[in-house]
């Protein structure tokens, strides 16, 4: 076993790394990417100078502890992202409070109101066609107005 140590060199952690980021592709779970950013990064470092394999293992050791609190602020940034776009893939929720002015009247509680590209659904107090309504709650594809 301790032959398999002492022949550590720079291509069998530059391989190791490369594994391990194929692996990645294979079964995706973010953590092997970050085991072969160490592993790549300790073979580049073997390039530099012959360090000893006890030397080797405590640079990927210490490359893999790393690695974690890198990780965690990239998908801390990450999640900022998606607090600063709260509406983002919510696009009926992002209508709430907005007016509009009805496509199609309200009858019997329901009708129709174009936004955009788009009809859609509404429903609430009857109203004529052309009304000025304000979306009061989304649910889903389909809008509860009020008369505004």
């Amino acid at each position: 076993m301790s032959e398999m140590f002492v022949t550590l060199g720079t291509w069998n952690w530059l391989i190791f790394g490369v594994v391990l980021m194929a692996l990645e592709l294979i079964a995706p779970g973010v953590f092997l990417f970050w085991l072969g950013l160490a592993a790549l990064l300790t073979g580049l470092m073997s390039f530099a100078f012959t360090p000893s394999w006890q030397v080797q293992i405590l640079m990927f050791a210490i490359f893999a502890a790393a690695a974690v609190p890198l990780w965690r602020r990239v998908a801390r940034s990450n999640t900022a992202v998606s607090a600063s776009n709260p509406f983002l893939n919510k696009r009926a929720d992002a209508l709430v409070g907005r007016v509009f002015t009805l496509e199609k009247p309200i009858v019997d509680g329901a009708g129709t109101v174009r936004i955009d590209d788009t009809v859609w659904r509404v429903a609430g107090p009857d109203a004529p066609a052309g009304s000025r309504v304000k979306i009061v709650q989304a649910d889903g594809a389909s809008l509860t107005v009020a008369v505004a």
